[in-house]
């Protein structure tokens, strides 16, 4: 039979597409797209809402580097979704959200689900929403979303279909697959350019953020170059952590600005330098600054670069590193790098007592290629500045938009998308609670999931703010609930250590067990 529900036809086009999870939940007025998904040969994971199934969907992206993709519902699910879609907007995550829609809300008032203008909405916080009125048009609009993915920054994209769409029947979409794509090269006349700034630059300074994670290549350059480097929070890893000249993770201490002042040449390679990289209005440069993005509105900001690049991150690299193969001669001091590191570390120990020790204690434990996703907690907020990374991609943290309840679900999404690789979720105790119903799923699925929960009994981050604002600390003392007995009643392992060698042990224990642990840490662990 080649014709089917239109319904059905989307899961076996995306199963052409190379899709594999579908994340979701499924409702009276989704159905339809229930109707395929085992016939085509998909994994569907039943979240516990929407916005689990949305963070799953992130979280499998960013693990795996293919988009993540969610079903939901008209009015109400796609409100909930809401929120991952914004956060894979603004951390350049592709996520697709194909969610059904009501025939006609325009003459008829007070239907199921019904909202205003559910496409509008959805284009608030994601790349773009379209609503397919044909079954070509829907087609159309899958392959446009999987296209954009590899070709422009990758961000959310939100697909609607009218229900009476998805139950007529359509014929199946072309099997061609999307084409393959290439990278976005740079002009010859920039590479000459910047290869002339690079070689008569005596203090050349680079800055790797997200989009530049598939620069494996870099470090040996570097050295070759002397050149020394910086990275944002999302591009840690791609610089090898024992690099003499390499400053870390430190672009947003306020002391990074006057590292970059001192460059006679800046190249910003993969990152919008944006207020939660650097935390400060001014990047600090007085030299020339270099952009390398594949977004043209990154290349026309407020740091007004004095030569934009708009190409692939990669692409850019490897032609400057093969137009400079030769050794530069620079005048940074790899003992001032490492002095400057230490005194970082040190504001870092000075501002969050007690999180570094645990942090380099739960690092000495996890094998080299776990992947971390951490919500926003001082935890995080801590380690992520120095948690040393043998690769970029992962550490995984809701960077832009900054939304709690993260780190649970996109754990999730990412464990079931690598697979036996080892995986953790780091929360806090406020924020483990936005999500906490999708441990469920993790139960369910028997994942090998360590699950530390950091807790100090209130939202230590807005209390430290409210401090500095000269504003009496008000709503951030909070009564938690016994996080071991909850864990128990969902069903998953659970540990409390009270030392940071018990702590250890039960993180080595979690990462062999069958299902999914909850570690509870105490912030006067010690």
């Amino acid at each position: 039979m080649t014709q089917r529900p239109l319904g059905a036809q989307i899961s076996h086009m995306l199963k052409d597409r190379g899709v594999d999870v579908i994340f979701g939940i499924p409702g009276v007025h989704n159905q339809e797209m229930y109707r395929g998904i085992e016939e085509a040969g998909l994994t569907h994971v039943l979240a516990r809402h929407e916005q689990g199934a949305g963070f799953m969907a992130d979280g499998y992206a960013r693990a795996t580097g293919k988009p993540g993709v969610a079903y939901v519902i008209t009015g109400p699910g796609v409100c909930n979704i809401m929120t991952p879609m914004g956060q894979a907007y603004s951390d350049s995550v592709p996520v697709l959200v194909l969610s059904s829609c009501l025939d006609e809300t325009a003459a008829t008032r007070g239907q199921l689900h019904q909202m205003k203008d559910q496409e509008a909405a959805a284009t608030t916080v994601c790349d773009w929403s379209h609503t397919a009125r044909t079954a070509d048009a829907a087609y159309a609009l899958i392959d446009r979303a999987l296209v954009e993915f590899e070709t422009s920054r990758p961000r959310s994209k939100h697909i609607s279909v009218p229900i009476a769409l998805l139950e007529g029947l359509a014929e199946p979409a072309a099997r061609h697959g999307v084409p393959g794509v290439a990278a976005t090269h740079p002009w010859d006349g920039n590479i000459s350019e910047l290869a002339h700034m690079l070689r008569d630059a005596k203090r050349p300074l680079f800055i790797f953020g997200g989009g530049a994670k598939h620069l494996d290549f870099i470090g040996p350059v570097l050295r070759r170059w002397n050149a020394a480097s910086l990275t944002t929070y999302a591009g840690r890893g791609i610089v090898p952590e024992a690099d003499p000249l390499h400053f870390g993770a430190g672009l947003a201490r306020a002391g990074s600005a006057d590292v970059i002042a001192t460059a006679d040449l800046v190249i910003a390679v993969g990152t919008e330098l944006s207020e939660v990289d650097l935390w400060r209005d001014a990047l600090g440069h007085d030299a020339p600054l270099v952009r390398v993005d594949i977004d043209a509105e990154v290349l026309c900001d407020r740091h007004n670069p004095a030569l934009p690049i708009k190409a692939d991150a990669r692409a850019v690299m490897d032609a400057l590193a093969k137009a400079v193969p030769q050794t530069l001669e620079t005048t940074w001091d790899a003992a001032k790098v490492a002095a400057t590191r230490a005194a970082w570390r040190a504001e870092i120990m000075s501002e969050r007592p007690g999180i570094l020790p645990v942090a380099d204690a739960l690092q000495q434990v996890l094998p080299a290629d776990t992947m971390i996703f951490s919500d926003m907690t001082q935890f995080a907020y801590a380690a992520k500045e120095v948690y040393p990374m043998d690769r970029p991609g992962h550490w995984h943290h809701p960077y832009g938009f900054g939304t709690l309840g993260y780190a649970l679900p996109a754990a999730i999404g990412g464990k079931i998308g690598v697979g036996d690789q080892p995986v953790i979720a780091i929360a806090g105790d406020y924020g483990f609670q936005y999500s906490l119903q999708e441990l469920m799923v993790a139960v369910e699925l028997e994942l090998t999931l360590p699950i530390i929960i950091w807790d100090n009994g209130k939202l230590g981050e807005i209390e430290d703010s409210m401090v500095r604002a000269q504003i009496a600390p008000n709503a951030v003392i909070q009564r938690n609930p016994d996080f071991i007995k909850l864990a128990d009643a969902y069903g998953a392992a659970t540990a409390a250590p009270g030392s940071i060698a018990a702590f250890q042990a039960a993180v080595t224990k979690a990462l062999s067990a069958k299902g999914p642990t909850v570690i509870h840490v105490t912030s006067d662990i010690s």
